[in-house]
């Protein structure tokens, strides 16, 4: 369902991130209450948070209401981490994209000359912002 190797989910259980997991024969049985977890573990690794704070996570959760506070202060966390990755991808992505725009202009042109005459501030408009994002330090 989730495409996690079995020892991945072994390894969940080993840490205890599946307290209340059923065993048959000792066969793991999930329920929706395991599977629900385990949704809310792969959105926490995919975040880049380590399986001990994971694990903090799940314990704050059987604790009860009494740890609202830090559980909010982990996602808050997590989301500004995960804001601030997606901000350093955008202006990688606009490097990228200034840079397939100056080699295309540049085969285009047959060199580079055109081009470096707009350097820095003389670019196409939409250009011009993608450049000014992309080197931004």
């Amino acid at each position: 369902m989730f495409q996690i190797p079995i020892s991945t989910l072994r390894y969940y259980d080993k840490e205890g991130l599946f307290p209340n997991i059923e065993r048959q024969s000792g066969i793991r049985k999930f329920s929706d209450s395991e599977i629900e977890a385990l949704k809310v573990i792969e959105c926490l690794k995919q975040s880049g948070l380590e399986i001990k704070d994971i694990k903090q996570f799940m314990q704050w959760c059987g604790e009860g209401s009494s740890t609202y506070p830090q559980r909010k202060q982990l996602f808050q966390a997590r989301k500004e981490a995960v804001e601030k990755e997606i901000e350093e991808l955008n202006r990688t992505l606009c490097l990228l994209k200034f840079k397939c725009w100056y080699y295309e202009t540049a085969i285009k042109d047959g060199s580079e000359e055109n081009i470096q005459k707009m350097l820095p501030d003389k670019l196409p408009e939409d250009i011009q912002k993608l450049y000014n994002k992309g080197f931004k330090l």
